[in-house]
Formats: structure tokens, sequence, C-alpha cells
């Protein structure tokens, strides 16, 4: 799962529409725009010397610190877990903050909160993250990409325990947790109290995301995954893990049809253009 960079057609609208106050204003501005010039051209630290100039000539110049906060995401390298790679993040982290308590506009915020999430993800920060998720989806409830988000780190935090402990009981992958076998009782019992709220969260989730685009295959796939990790908890109820089970090998259809459809819609032949 990855969080694009802000697009720089989006950038460059912004940039037009800021207003041009008084000689500070129009410096901090040419500003602005020799740093999206560098970023277009890939010279990201000269991209930031210029944000970051046009940041002390007029502080409130908003764009400005997303700009920079972009910069820094797109220098940063998720999973490499150097002190400059991790103060890379903490910068950018900072200059969307400032734009979040800042009096932005709605996609600023937006872009802000996402741009934290994404950050805090990749440090495996997960509830600082679903912080800021949950902030990007009350700014915009109509982002699926939120929920999808949200679900992917409910499931994430509730995988990684389980495989643990499944690797330490020896089971094989086709064997589930056994509610007769004292051992296995009590670590499904534990597991089952730290992340059943997580599970059922996730799964509400990617419905939430899926109704919002019905055609987001990723959500589906990580739908059937989701409740392959409830299926697991049903360690007394048989009847229950059964049916998740099959909820999630329809899942697995679902996702695949609308992969299908997509493979086949991209493969039409376009109607030539009328002469």
């Amino acid at each position: 799962m990855k969080l694009s960079s802000i697009p720089f057609a989006a950038l460059a609208a912004l940039l037009l529409s800021f207003p041009s106050v008084g000689q500070e204003a129009a410096t901090s501005a040419s500003e602005l725009q020799l740093g999206v010039e560098s970023y277009k051209s890939s010279h990201y630290e000269e991209a930031a010397r210029h944000f970051q100039k046009a940041i002390e000539l007029d502080g409130s110049n908003l764009n400005a610190h997303l700009y920079l906060a972009t910069v820094y995401t797109q220098e940063y390298i998720p999973g490499v877990e150097t002190p400059e790679n991790t103060q890379l993040a903490e910068k950018a982290v900072a200059q969307y903050q400032h734009v979040l308590d800042a009096d932005a506009e709605k996609t600023q915020r937006l872009n802000s909160a996402k741009g934290i999430a994404y950050l805090y993800l990749n440090m495996k920060k997960f509830e600082d993250s679903k912080h800021y998720y949950q902030i990007a989806s009350g700014i915009d409830p109509d982002d699926p990409e939120n929920y999808y988000s949200l679900g992917v780190i409910d499931w994430t935090q509730c995988y990684v325990p389980r495989m643990e402990a499944r690797a330490k009981l020896g089971l094989r992958p086709e064997e589930n947790l056994n509610g007769k076998d004292p051992e296995q009782k009590k670590v499904c019992d534990e597991l089952r109290a730290k992340n059943i709220s997580m599970v059922e969260h996730g799964i509400d989730s990617f419905h939430k995301a899926i109704d919002l685009r019905p055609d987001y295959d990723d959500a589906m796939a990580y739908t059937n995954l989701m409740y392959r990790e409830k299926a697991d908890l049903e360690c007394e109820d048989p009847l229950a893990r059964e049916q998740d089970l099959k909820t999630a090998d329809e899942w697995v259809d679902k996702t695949l049809a609308v992969k299908k459809a997509k493979a086949e819609k991209a493969s039409a032949p376009t109607a030539p253009s009328p002469q």
C-alpha cells in the first residue's frame, strides 16, 4: 500500500491561486515556484532550499510547508531505520502538522493528514497512523482510501501476532487453532481478546471502502484475509468458523471477478475517433 505523492498539476493550480500581496509575499511565491520547478526536475535538495526560503519570507505560506513536507516524504525510504531516514520522516510530519494546525483549505488538510498517516504507517507507528487516517476520513468521508488504509492496519496488527503464536505452537498453515487443546485454547482466547475488535473494525472499514468504490479489488482481497483472521479465532465454534471461511471464499470470487472485468475493459479496443 502506497500513498502517492501530491500530483504537481494540483500543486501548480494551488500555486496560481495563492494571492500575491506585497513584495514579501511575491518573493515567497517566487521561491515557491522555483521549488516546484526543482522538484519536477528531481532536484529535491534544491527544491527543499527554495521551499524553506519561501517559509522564511512568509511563514503563513501553507503551500510552501506542504510542498516541503512532500520533498521530505519523497526522500524518505520506507523500511530503512537509519537516524537520517527517520529524521526525514519526522521533518515531513512536522511540516504536514503545521498545515493541519493552521486555517488551511480542505485539500491541504486532507493531503497533510494522509501524508502523516502514510509516514507513521511505514514507521510501524500503527496507532498514530490510524489516528491520522481517521482525521483524513473526517475531512473527506467519501474518500475510500482512508477506510482501506485503516482496514489494512487492523489486518497487520492482527495477522502478525497470530502468525507468531501459531509458529510457537508448531501449527501447519492448514491447521486452525483448536479449542479442545488446552494450550491452543489459551492462545486462542488471548488472541481473540486482543484482536476481535480490530477484526470487526477492519471488516467494517473495508466494507465502507467498497461501498464508496464498488470495484475496489484490493479492499475485496483484504476483506477475504480479514474473514480468515476471524475464522481462526472461532476456536470453540466450528459452525461460525465454517461460515467465516465460506464468506472469505466468496470475497475471493468477487475479487477475481472484478480483476477480470478490469482486465477485459483495459484490453478492449477503443472506438476510432470520428473524422
